[in-house]
């Protein structure tokens, strides 16, 4: 009896229910309709079984679903002898969960193919200039590795050699070629172009970006969304309303068919499945696009987000200094004060350094031989310039290198301060520069109904209050330390609350929110991990599109469910007239279920997803 039972909770099930249906039709045509009645009774009555201990099992866990209809329109089609329709709404249970599984199939497509790419070897380069393919955990910093035309990049690096294109959509969801070159850092899950590359490893494969997404991906799969459960709510009334309209029915006909007819076309076996399928669509076309969604049950807080609150640095901005002004003391010239401090910074790697350097490159400075350059990690660089000893940095390197500090006017704002000699020269300011999507973006969030925009950052006052007038943000928090954005965030009365960030400070305050959305292209994996949404590519824009993708997802969601309800509602009342035969309104149930699911699929269309 347990292998039967094993065989029926398969996915042959709809198989086993077709051939009983035609066993039992070449048994009537041969003139053997007791023994069809029979086969029918018998597969039925343990598939009824089935049902009735699984909804038992999910009342125990206090989910309330409709399978009661289902079993009570078995029994009574067979109480009252309409084994044919029996059999159909048999056929019509399994049928619908096969329907199911093919949806859930094609809406997964995008996310299963993230798994199925994931690299598993990599061509180490040895000593000797050969190759020796390794496991791909194998892998450690600093290795040469050589990655082929077509082959997937299996670990974020740097190329050391080679030129070539990379196919990043399936990490940034960007379909148009990048072109890389000699000293460009590539990230894991991009498909080489047309040349060979050799790369050095930054990253082993567990920290690199292509796991990082699968992790987020295997994440996402296993949910289940609060609106699926809201939906779940939909059966309690539903089935009070099916079996009051099958009683009434039954009462004033005096016949108990009208009863058995009612309930075969209220069977809502995969009715309410509608809202599952749609958020698996949903979160499949987010994928396409670029955006992880961890959950099912971020869609239904995302659709209805009402204030956003954003951090500055890398999110509104792009994370990268720019130059902004030079600022010479009295009696020093722009050009030199810009030539002392390029010619002693040409060698450094800070944000600052590489700042400096275009600017100086863009005005065809002629750069100073710098001698017995030191650079100190987190003060400055200092050397000898023209016989002279040149310092640039912060403010308090100068002054721990004898500047007086009086010479030194103090900025809100980052800048390189520069001294020769003991002498202050002046200093270069920067600023970080505003996304160019940041300001559209925010308007297509308020499009969408979001009401409430706040920007809440680590840096002065004064550069947050630049950027957020640039971006159109009047509600500024500055100078916060992580904490100090948990208690923000944790205040506001408008919710729910969506908080984008990218950093390891950002960390707390996305996992508090009602929805964290973590920048996660270039940002922090800590970030990422304690956030509800990744994007994957390096554009602010996504955040809209992710709001678009979660309203019209739940949009599709409710529709599907009030849609099969309404049909299903319909049909009783004019099977309660005697008019739908249990065998035709059983057929007819079968394709409302295909019509709701097939509804419910509109939401890996994304026809409305081009907001960007």
């Amino acid at each position: 009896m347990r292998s039967v039972y094993r065989l029926l909770m398969s996915q042959y099930r709809l198989v086993i229910a077709v051939d009983v249906l035609l066993a039992a039709g070449i048994l009537a045509l041969v003139g053997k309709p007791g023994y069809a009645q029979a086969l029918i009774v018998a597969f039925s009555v343990l598939v009824a079984a089935i049902l009735l201990a699984g909804m038992i099992r999910n009342m125990w866990r206090g989910e309330y679903g409709v399978d009661i209809l289902a079993v009570i329109a078995i029994v009574s089609t067979l109480v009252v002898g309409e084994y044919w329709a029996t059999i159909i709404i048999v056929i019509m249970m399994v049928g619908g969960e096969a329907l199911e599984s093919f949806a859930q199939a094609r809406a997964k497509a995008e996310l299963s193919a993230l798994l199925a790419r994931a690299p598993r070897y990599a061509h180490k380069q040895m000593i000797d200039g050969s190759l020796r393919d390794i496991p791909i955990h194998e892998v450690k910093n600093g290795d040469l590795i050589v990655v082929r035309p077509g082959e997937v990049i299996p670990v974020d690096a740097e190329i050391v050699m080679g030129d070539s294109s990379l196919d990043e959509s399936s990490i940034t969801g960007e379909s148009e070629p990048v072109d890389v070159h000699i000293g460009q850092e590539v990230l894991s899950g991009a498909v080489n172009g047309e040349s060979p590359l050799v790369l050095r490893t930054l990253r082993i494969a567990r920290d690199s970006q292509y796991a990082q997404i699968i992790e987020l991906v295997q994440a996402a799969g296993d949910s289940r969304a609060p609106f699926v459960r809201m939906a779940d709510r939909y059966a309690v009334p539903f089935t009070a309303v099916a079996l009051a309209i099958g009683g009434i029915a039954w009462w004033v006909s005096g016949d108990p068919r009208r009863f058995a007819e009612v309930l075969v076309v209220a069977t809502p076996c995969p009715l309410l499945i509608a809202a599952p399928v749609a958020m698996i669509s949903g979160m499949s076309r987010a994928a396409k696009h670029g955006i992880i969604i961890k959950n099912g049950g971020v869609l239904e807080k995302l659709a209805i987000v009402r204030t956003a609150a954003f951090d500055k640095t890398g999110t509104l901005t792009q994370g990268e200094l720019a130059f902004d002004e030079l600022l010479p003391a009295k009696g020093v010239d722009e050009l030199t004060l810009l030539t002392l401090a390029a010619s002693l910074e040409q060698h450094s790697g800070h944000v600052t350094a590489l700042a400096l350097q275009r600017e100086a490159n863009r005005r065809n400075v002629d750069l100073l031989p710098a001698t017995k350059v030191t650079e100190i990690a987190g003060g400055g660089v200092k050397g000898t310039i023209a016989r002279r000893i040149t310092i640039a940095g912060k403010r308090e390197f100068l002054i721990k290198n004898g500047v007086p500090a009086a010479s030194i006017p103090a900025h809100h704002h980052t800048a390189t301060y520069v001294a020769q000699s003991k002498k202050y020269v002046g200093c270069i300011s920067y600023a970080d520069v505003v996304r160019t999507d940041s300001k559209k973006t925010l308007a297509d969030l308020r499009r969408l109904g979001v009401r409430r925009f706040v920007m809440l950052t680590g840096d002065h006052a004064s550069t947050a209050a630049q950027i957020a007038r640039q971006v159109g943000i009047t509600d500024i928090h500055a100078e916060c330390l992580p904490k100090d954005k948990l208690e923000i965030v944790r205040d506001f009365s408008i919710r729910p609350v969506m908080m984008v960030g990218d950093g390891v400070n950002d960390a707390p305050v996305l996992a508090a929110s009602d929805v964290g959305v973590a920048m996660g292209a270039r940002g922090s994996t800590a970030a990422s991990e304690s956030a509800d949404v990744v994007i994957m590519l390096d554009s602010i824009s996504r955040v809209a599109l992710a709001v678009n993708i979660a309203q019209r997802t739940i949009r599709v969601a409710r529709q599907s469910v009030l849609l099969g309800i309404g049909i299903s509602i319909a049909l009783m009342i004019i099977a309660a007239f005697g008019l739908i035969p249990a065998v035709v309104g059983a057929l007819t149930q079968e394709l409302v279920d295909v019509i709701v699911i097939a509804n419910a699929l509109r939401a890996h269309s994304g026809a409305q997803t081009k907001i960007v």
